[in-house]
């Protein structure tokens, strides 16, 4: 394992050790971030150590103890040192990171209903995900310091409102869960098809998002909707060596050559799908990836079983009403019965104000419009498509959509 790959996985473990020992997340993730960089200078020329985690522990803690000893002298104030006890160095071996993993009370404490989605996004992926504040302003496409802000501000909110770092009650756990699962939901989107800029997606996104799932399914493996959220990310992920041409422009999923797609992913989310449809009950993101399955089971678009996707769609809109759930299940309609029968379904989103303004719902009506043969609307329904999204690639597509239809005799 690669030195920058191992101090991500070992991030939230050092994290959590030093958050339940000393109290003050905001402190105790900032020493992780000095320990994680002396790690990254030191290790390459030194070697990595017997314990790296204890390693991190031991000069993490031992910036702890500069800070309290530092704020001790300066305000004299007996709060200070009574609400932290003075740290003494950890022992340079892994006990608490290996007995003690906090890696889901960590990501509770990020996830938290005090938070902003935003905040909670960015903390996850600089707490739990061990990214930069640099790495992950450069994957959302804003400058640094204001993602340094948004995550300072996350950090003050923590310290202000006084979350405990503990894992809620059994009562709120899974409604916490829920929120957990849905900020590593969008991060996964974000890295998959980038609200704006240049690029379609971020890989780096992506695989982040996955391999925080993964962490999620280690800690609760007989969760279904764990499970369906990781096989949906691994089935979806699989279409992206497909999704742009050589020149980075979009192939959307009818056009795809499913020879690149990652068979390896496929079968890895196939299965997951089976284990998580066997539970009890059944949450959106396990039908989210059944639906994906059904795509990634079909040899060619053509193949694809529409009537089935179609189900799914109903069963996901009666368990989780959303828009954009009304919206694919409009399409998954028109590619079933015809456009006008995708076009109809459309109708239910009229006056949604959830959608207005979103391009997507202007380019999937363009889309059945086409598909009808009303070239005329499908056109400028392509062009206002075009003028309302922020990403480059689709952009580019919605107007070559536009140009390419045939003008009116």
């Amino acid at each position: 394992m690669r030195i920058d790959e191992l101090l991500r996985e070992l991030t939230p473990q050092v994290l959590g050790a030093l958050a339940r020992r000393y109290g003050h997340f905001d402190a105790c993730e900032d020493a992780v971030q000095e320990a994680l960089l002396a790690a990254a200078v030191q290790w390459p020329a030194q070697g990595v150590p017997d314990s790296p985690a204890g390693w991190l522990i031991t000069v993490a803690g031992r910036r702890m103890t500069d800070q309290w000893r530092s704020e001790q002298a300066r305000a004299r104030r007996e709060v200070t040192a009574a609400s932290m006890e003075e740290p003494h160095a950890p022992p340079a071996d892994e006990t608490d990171a290996r007995d003690h993993d906090d890696t889901l009370t960590l990501l509770f404490l990020c996830c938290h209903p005090a938070l902003s989605a935003p905040s909670q996004v960015a903390l996850t992926l600089r707490a739990v995900g061990g990214l930069s504040t640099a790495q992950i302003a450069r994957a959302f496409l804003v400058p640094e310091t204001t993602m340094g802000q948004r995550i300072s501000r996350a950090k003050q909110r923590i310290k202000t409102t006084g979350i405990p770092f503990a894992l809620p009650e059994e009562s709120e756990r899974a409604e916490r869960l829920a929120v957990v699962l849905h900020t590593l939901y969008l991060i996964f989107n974000e890295g998959y098809t980038s609200t704006s800029g240049p690029d379609l997606h971020s890989a780096e996104l992506t695989a982040e998002a996955i391999r925080l799932t993964r962490m999620v399914r280690r800690l609760l493996p007989d969760d279904g909707e764990v499970g369906g959220l990781l096989a949906l990310m691994l089935l979806t992920d699989a279409r992206r060596p497909a999704r742009t041409g050589a020149d980075g422009t979009l192939v959307p999923l009818a056009e795809q050559d499913r020879r690149l797609w990652d068979r390896e992913s496929i079968r890895e989310g196939l299965s997951l799908v089976t284990e998580a449809l066997t539970g009890a009950s059944l949450g959106p993101y396990q039908l989210q990836a059944a639906i994906a399955a059904v795509h990634a089971e079909a040899r060619e678009a053509a193949d694809t079983d529409w009537p089935q996707i179609v189900a799914l769609y109903q069963l996901l809109e009666h368990i989780a009403p959303n828009p954009m759930v009304t919206l694919n299940h409009a399409v998954a309609i028109a590619m079933a019965k015809g456009p006008e029968a995708g076009l109809d379904a459309l109708d239910a989103l009229a006056g949604d104000e959830r959608l207005a303004g979103h391009h997507r719902l202007e380019a999937v009506r363009a889309h059945l419009l086409e598909m009808s043969g009303d070239l005329a609307a499908a056109r400028e329904g392509y062009r206002t498509a075009a003028r309302l999204t922020t990403s480059l690639p689709e952009r580019h597509y919605l107007e070559t959509r536009a140009t390419h239809l045939p003008e009116p005799g």
